[in-house]
């Protein structure tokens, strides 16, 4: 056998520079946002901060219409969009800035700084919403607990098993089907067992015709401790490939992110909510719009446009790659604020109890189903609810808080949400007498006879989970 050099036509599907970026810009918060886009002028020329008042309005402001209204109605035209008409820069805005104060909303300052968006607390979140059996659910929140901040799983599975007990009799086998499960969640790559087992799930969910994923997948599993001392070459004779296959699996593993739990943590207590959409209501119609923020003020730099026609080969050449860059900028932060705006639109025709009447009228609503009304990928929405917030008359919301699990009622196929459940059993504790508390039997005895069959543990779970004391607790002379 002899080597020789041969060619091959075929296709495959990667992720462009543009659409990384795109779900790059998606993810993140608006303060995140803020920081991202002052660091792209700052290192790009061809950026720059439009000067107020320079773009004329543009009309198309999005409302949502209450039953009874016909949803075809044309969009009130208030001047609250805003757009440039060289096709650069294209954005909606509220009528008032984020940071302004609001008739309608009488929440104290105090309310408004973020609240802790913990890696735990994330997965807790889509664990609630999976379609999950108590007994699987019960498994799921003690894997959770024992997942680091990096997003690995360091304990054994006998450990997770010592600590199920005695409720709970699972073998490894039962914890482990549940630990596919969370593996499956967002960040990917989380409640991994180690280095390589991150970075194979994270390869597992790229395209199968990603270039060098087949050769990466083993280098995950079978190498992943000699990365640092093969090199290029030593990888090549591992993988029996080319040294430019080998250089190409490099690339991807170093694209992959080893600590996927990491981008969560604790908010800074000085940080305060930015939030991404403002709904409002007129008129009885509830309205939705992108707050102001930076992103507004982005556009191209005409002056340094201008010179690409007189530079130099070399210059020219230069800035028009700064060009190309500023352009994707833009369209992806206008793809940014379009996703967000048909998430909002869709939560709010969801929701609209919710934003009228409170957390009471919240009705089941998960993210499967929002995927499946606004024609997107279940991720794609995950990732736009993810550290999100929106201002409403009811005060600055998390997007996750329009979210909620189901149980069903019995009567009509029905299903009442968590969050609504919780309101009911706080109603009934805030009406009971001081001297004869409610115990969590006799709570889920009322829930029954209003249609709501839950057990005293489900009870005395969401009792626990809103601060309640048990009823022995609650016993005061009046």
């Amino acid at each position: 056998m002899k080597p020789r050099l041969q060619t091959s036509l075929g296709q495959h599907l990667v992720l462009t520079p543009q659409l990384r970026q795109a779900l790059h810009l998606l993810q993140l918060s608006a303060l995140e946002l803020d920081n991202e886009i002052t660091e792209a002028v700052e290192t790009n020329p061809l950026l720059d901060w439009e000067e107020e008042g320079q773009a004329p309005p543009h009309p198309g402001e999005s409302r949502q219409p209450e039953d009874g209204e016909d949803r075809a109605a044309p969009a009130s035209s208030e001047g609250n969009d805003d757009w440039d008409p060289t096709g650069d820069t294209w954005y909606e805005r509220s009528s008032f800035d984020s940071g302004s104060q609001d008739p309608d909303n009488d929440m104290d300052a105090g309310q408004q700084v973020a609240k802790t968006d913990s890696l735990h607390d994330h997965l807790s979140w889509q664990l609630h919403l999976g379609q999950l059996s108590p007994r699987d659910r019960a498994i799921g929140a003690a894997l959770v607990d024992a997942i680091d901040d990096d997003g690995y799983l360091r304990e054994p599975l006998s450990a997770i098993t010592d600590t199920l007990r005695p409720e709970i009799e699972a073998d490894a086998d039962e914890i482990q089907a549940v630990l596919s499960q969370i593996q499956s969640l967002d960040p990917v790559g989380v409640g991994a067992r180690d280095l390589g087992e991150c970075l194979t799930l994270q390869l597992h969910a790229l395209s199968a015709d990603t270039p060098g994923r087949a050769l990466a997948l083993r280098a995950a599993a079978e190498l992943i401790d000699r990365l640092p001392k093969l090199g290029t070459p030593g990888l090549a004779d591992a993988l029996s490939c080319s040294q430019t296959e080998a250089e190409a699996v490099l690339q991807l593993l170093r694209s992959l992110d080893p600590r996927p739990g990491a981008r969560y943590g604790d908010v800074p207590a000085d940080n305060y909510i930015t939030p991404d959409c403002v709904i409002t209501r007129h008129n009885g119609l509830w309205r939705v719009a992108l707050a102001s923020n930076h992103q507004s003020r982005l556009t191209i730099h005409r002056g340094y446009e201008r010179m690409i026609q007189h530079a130099a080969d070399q210059d020219a050449g230069y800035l028009r790659g700064r060009l190309q860059e500023a352009r994707w900028l833009l369209k992806n932060l206008e793809a940014r604020g379009e996703t967000l705006l048909k998430v909002v639109r869709c939560l709010v025709s969801q929701q609209s109890g919710f934003l009228e009447f409170g957390a009471r009228a919240l009705r089941p609503l998960t993210l499967r189903e929002v995927a499946a009304e606004i024609g997107m990928h279940e991720s794609t929405v995950s990732r736009a609810v993810a550290r999100k917030y929106v201002r409403t008359p009811r005060g600055t919301l998390a997007l996750r808080d329009f979210f909620a699990s189901g149980i069903s009622t019995g009567s009509g196929g029905g299903e009442a949400s968590s969050v609504a459940i919780q309101q009911m059993i706080r109603t009934m504790i805030e009406a009971e007498d001081p001297r004869k508390p409610l115990s969590d039997a006799r709570l889920a005895e009322s829930l029954k006879a209003n249609g709501i069959p839950v057990a005293r543990r489900t009870v005395a779970k969401y009792r626990e989970a809103m601060n309640i004391a048990a009823s022995h607790e609650r016993v005061r002379i009046a």
